[in-house]
């Protein structure tokens, strides 16, 4: 799912904050724990314009307690700006951030048959390689590629798939007629 601008905005503020306390474990840990909690009934209750803002810092104080003060500052703010809903997306923007900040990115490969590990490793080498980052490798089968492989990596995608290379002699090939 697209990270929308809004929720960037708040991974980014709970990013900055947690680099500024020097806590950035922490808080990646506190947002995978409250974004795990986010439940339909509970986002339903804290939605709820019915349920007094006091009532749904109670629960959050009693569900959470144990939480970095500041990522509860949060969900009182995600609650009191009825936006309770995105928190699973801020825990993901911050994820995203820190993997970053650290050099890693997340890879998505699908290839038309199964890799072994060593041409995985290598793979994973080579796309590192280039995009100057630790990769995190996500694979998956699609024997619709026919042979080859679609990896996408951040905002770029690197399609070596035969299906993508039939659809451009396809397409010359009608230009041409």
């Amino acid at each position: 799912m697209a990270a929308t601008v809004k929720t960037m905005r708040y991974a980014r503020a709970a990013f900055e904050l947690a680099r500024e306390q020097n806590r950035l474990d922490e808080w990646q840990a506190d947002l995978e724990k409250v974004a795990a909690a986010a439940e339909p009934e509970v986002l339903a209750f804290l939605e709820s314009p019915k349920v007094s803002f006091k009532d749904k810092a109670g629960l959050l104080k009693k569900q959470f307690e144990g939480v970095e003060p500041l990522v509860l500052n949060l969900l009182y703010l995600l609650v009191e700006k009825r936006r309770i809903g995105i928190v699973g997306e801020v825990a993901a923007g911050y994820r995203r951030l820190l993997e970053s900040h650290r050099g890693i990115e997340r890879a998505e490969v699908a290839t038309a048959i199964p890799l072994s590990q060593a041409e995985l490793e290598s793979l994973k080498k080579r796309l590192g390689k280039l995009m100057d980052k630790e990769i995190i490798l996500k694979t998956r089968v699609d024997p619709s590629l026919i042979s080859g492989m679609v990896a996408r990596v951040g905002d770029k995608v690197i399609d070596g798939s035969t299906r993508s290379r039939l659809a451009v002699l396809k397409r010359e090939m009608r230009q041409g007629a």
